[in-house]
């Protein structure tokens, strides 16, 4: 079958691969009918994320038909369309009991100390081959896999399987209440689902803080106040539009790659905290190396965590979905603290979400569609990486299909 392969940094090939095969009582092989490219999946290529085994197939986002099932797989059967959540969980853990899903002590044979298990991520992951493929090996499956009904098409779905149920999650640990004022860092994919599940959680304004033009006019279209972190200091934005006070609540939807501003107020403020930055840790411990080679003492924070503290009211709520890696040390904790922050953060528990939102969209309440604007063909998946990789005007999701 036709696979998206990752062999080395900077270095992947839609090549053919073995099919995958049952090798546990509770697995399930699905044909997939949709699958799609995710900013997470920029972190492998780019090597962000260290640990990546040449030959793993990539890809965590999928929706397909079910082709066989294991003997342990008792609520599903094969034709049953479904979609895969992103990170993988046994179902019956304390965790997974808890709904803390990303935190199952059984998906992950690392350990139950090696934390997040999810589909074509590095070996701390697993590693577990992914869904751009032609079909894919679910474990657990019982647990992973969600029935969809007839009204939630593909194009729907595939939005389910990840950045929907991570925008929600990263709303519902905002704390937002109706009338709660909301700032978003990030309008990619996923920080647009943010705003939409602000929506309806009844946010009583919602600013969208970005650069791109094309995900400025997606964020206003969904009814944000949007902010031009080139054009103007974003945190200056927040507080004269909210009277001083600041944001009730943040969500950073951005994570490690967060670009810093290039020209305007805010680009200057940025260089300046970096000079302090450098000055405090040269007195502290000019010898000090915390993240190996890779660390110089010119490093920061996240430019959006230090945004997003800034901007908050006191005793506000920061929400962290954006993705960091483990070794990043980094965070304006002394100022969090004074301010009598609560801060929520962590990876996605995409089972405890998707059967609710996949509710929600044959509802009619939402339709997800609307942050999709790229289907490109399996073929062309390569190419479609580098694109979106680009940031390109208009690229905020592609999903891929087998052919159209």
């Amino acid at each position: 079958m036709k696979a998206v392969v990752f062999h080395d940094i900077g270095d992947i090939r839609l090549e053919d691969v073995p099919e995958p095969q049952i090798e546990q009582p509770t697995d399930a092989i699905v044909k997939l009918t949709s699958s799609a490219i995710c900013g997470t999946d920029l972190h492998m290529v780019r090597g962000t994320f260290s640990g990546m085994v040449p030959g793993t197939i990539l890809g965590h986002e999928g929706v397909g038909i079910v082709e066989q099932i294991g003997s342990d797989v008792r609520n599903l059967k094969v034709g049953d369309r479904v979609v895969i959540p992103s990170t993988i969980a046994c179902g019956y853990c304390s965790y997974c009991r808890a709904g803390y899903y990303s935190q199952c002590d059984n998906a992950n044979p690392n350990g139950k100390s090696a934390g997040t298990a999810f589909f074509g991520g590095p070996k701390e992951t697993g590693p577990f081959n992914g869904l751009q493929a032609e079909k894919a090996r679910v474990p657990f499956a019982n647990a992973n896999l969600v029935k969809l009904p007839q009204e939630v098409t593909d194009d729907k779905a595939i939005l389910i399987s990840d950045i929907f149920p991570t925008g929600y999650f990263g709303a519902d640990m905002a704390n937002i209440k109706p009338g709660h004022t909301v700032a978003v860092f990030g309008c990619g994919p996923v920080g647009l689902f943010a705003i939409a599940s602000a929506k309806l959680m009844d946010a009583g304004r919602i600013f969208a803080i970005d650069t791109i033009p094309s995900r400025l006019e997606k964020a206003r279209e969904l009814g944000a106040e949007v902010i031009d972190y080139n054009a103007e200091d974003p945190v200056e934005a927040l507080k004269r539009l909210t009277g001083g006070i600041g944001v009730d609540s943040a969500i950073d939807a951005v994570g490690v790659d967060a670009n810093k501003p290039q020209s305007g107020p805010a680009a200057e403020q940025a260089q300046q905290q970096s000079e302090t930055f450098q000055q405090e840790v040269q007195k502290v411990a000019p010898q000090t190396n915390p993240q190996g080679d890779n660390w110089h003492p010119g490093d920061a924070p996240s430019q959006v965590s230090e945004w997003a503290v800034q901007a908050l009211a006191k005793a506000g709520t920061l929400s962290v979905i954006g993705v960091y890696p483990p070794t990043d040390q980094f965070f304006p904790i002394g100022m969090a603290m004074n301010k009598n922050l609560t801060i929520n953060m962590g990876n996605c528990n995409h089972r405890k979400y998707v059967p609710h939102l996949v509710e929600l969209v044959r509802v009619n309440a939402i339709d997800p569609t609307t942050i999709l604007t790229q289907v490109d063909e399996m073929s062309n998946a390569i190419d479609a990486y580098k694109i979106f990789d680009q940031r390109q005007q208009g690229w905020h999701k592609v999903e891929l299909v087998p052919g159209m």
